[in-house]
């Protein structure tokens, strides 16, 4: 197993915990429901990206390059595509007008996230 990739999952995935209980108690009697609905999204791909570190975890013994490339496009995805989410869905509460510049930041996450999967897809395809 690849300890780094694990930590790194464990990390996230508490985080994903807590943001999501977040959204569900304390968010919901703040902010929009459309804006709600954006914080449940980025809680969605959020978790899905860090079962997904969990499972390229497992490669360790491979070394592979395309394990670690995928990683770190879930690692980097999780942080613009839900990050971005995450603020974009508090901003009008939180008065940050200017957050509205991270919109585009949010499809540069999610085409890490298909780079990853992808790279996840060519490391298997190598496997003998």
């Amino acid at each position: 197993m690849n300890k780094r990739i694990i930590i790194t999952a464990a990390f996230f995935g508490a985080l994903a915990v807590i943001l999501g209980a977040f959204g569900a108690h304390a968010l919901k009697k703040i902010v929009s429901a459309q804006s709600l609905d954006v914080w449940h999204t980025a809680v969605q791909y959020h978790f899905y990206h860090t079962f997904a570190l969990l499972f390229l975890s497992t490669f360790a013994r491979y070394k592979n390059a395309l394990i670690n490339f995928a990683s770190y496009c879930f690692t980097g995805g999780i942080l613009l595509f839900s990050g971005s989410l995450y603020i974009l869905s508090l901003k009008d509460y939180m008065g940050w007008a200017g957050a509205s510049f991270l919109g585009p930041v949010t499809p540069v996450g999610g085409l890490l996230f298909i780079m990853g999967w992808l790279s996840l897809l060519l490391a298997a395809l190598r496997d003998k």
